[in-house]
């Protein structure tokens, strides 16, 4: 019998609050589990009262570093892309999913979306 078998990768989806109490950042799912080459997406939502604010999405391998992936403006009406990584920006229902298409062991890390309010236009 021969399996056709994949590593799986294992995504840890985490979140961290601003130092601002008037925002909140949640992520429904702490874990994701997916098989090497899969499109993996990983969803957060937040409240804030501001209107100039940015969404950033980090990755934080086991060597423990933060690497930034992408950046959303949430003035934006176009969705953010950088390579294998882009966005679902749903300003009205205050929620951003991060899709990684073509999903890699190197991926496996812990994932933070960060909402950081009064961003200046030139950041």
């Amino acid at each position: 019998v021969q399996m056709n078998c994949r590593p799986a990768i294992w995504f840890v989806s985490l979140c961290f609050q601003s130092i601002s109490t008037a925002q909140k950042v949640t992520q429904p799912q702490p874990a994701m589990f997916g098989k090497e080459g899969d499109a993996l997406t990983l969803t957060c939502t937040y409240e804030t009262s501001d209107s100039n604010y940015g969404l950033f999405w980090y990755k934080q391998p086991s060597s423990g570093e933060l690497i930034l992936l992408i950046r959303q403006d949430g003035y934006s009406q176009k969705n953010a892309r950088a390579g294998r990584y882009s966005v679902n920006f749903q300003k009205s229902n205050k929620s951003i999913s991060l899709t990684i298409s073509a999903s890699q062991l190197g991926d496996s890390a812990i994932y933070f979306c960060y909402l950081r309010e009064h961003l200046n236009s030139g950041l």
